[in-house]
């Protein structure tokens, strides 16, 4: 049944490792899959793309757009389905700036389940706002766990309790530790933001009325459903 939309609000949770609340900032990095860029072929080497990236390739999950493990996630009329990103999100435990490969972990306290919910979309170019950050679009996992490698993690997205796409931290254009050294040569990291790894290749899509389900390794597992939206007159 349809929902009204209404104002989304969502309190950030408080954690049993540093920084104990998250900032509200949610980075996300496109194409740092491999496969994922190796699937545009040529297509990345021409208009609008000219090349392939040289450097992370960013962009924001608004605050607007944070919502709770068991989220309703309203799909917006005129669409038919939404896709549900998988991503391992970096907890920033205290300030980067201009950090070192060699010192990225230790400024990292942990990871956390981030589903980067989208309007299905071909183009990767500077990809629009309106596709990536309506309300409720980056439900956030409950837990913040220390990682010891976080490039060796498997990820497993359900859908209505059906296992639909299996994959794993692996094969990152930059791994965590050079994300973040490279995000932060050029943009401070303050304690409580997150920085994600990047949604893998293949990313399952849902239509209103299914439920999905994110599970990382040791991470736990997040949840959420989805439902038409109704804009209120």
């Amino acid at each position: 049944m349809p929902v009204p939309r209404a104002a989304h609000v969502m309190t950030l949770p408080e954690f049993d490792v540093a920084p104990y609340r998250l900032s509200g900032l949610v980075i996300g990095c496109l194409m740092n899959h491999a496969p994922a860029l190796a699937a545009l072929g040529e297509a990345a080497l021409a208009a609008p793309y000219k090349g392939r990236p040289q450097a992370p390739v960013l962009y924001v999950k608004p605050r607007n757009t944070l919502a709770a493990d068991g989220a309703v996630i309203q799909v917006p009329g005129g669409v038919a389905e939404l896709e549900v990103g998988a991503a391992l999100g970096l907890v920033i435990g205290r300030t980067a700036c201009r950090v070192s490969a060699a010192d990225a972990l230790q400024h990292v306290a942990g990871g956390i389940i981030v589903a980067d919910i989208s309007v299905p979309h071909d183009s990767f170019y500077r990809p629009s706002v309106r596709l990536k950050a309506r309300d409720g679009f980056c439900p956030l996992g409950s837990r913040v766990v220390p990682l010891t490698d976080p490039d060796a993690l498997a990820v497993r997205v359900y859908v209505d309790d059906h296992l639909v796409h299996a994959t794993d931290t692996g094969q990152r254009i930059r791994n965590a530790v050079s994300l973040v050294s490279e995000v932060s040569d050029f943009m401070t990291l303050n304690a409580g933001d997150i920085l994600m790894l990047g949604v893998s290749f293949g990313a399952p899509r849902v239509r209103p009325g299914q439920r999905a389900a994110i599970e990382i390794d040791g991470l736990g597992r997040l949840q959420m459903s989805f439902v038409h939206e109704r804009v209120s007159a």
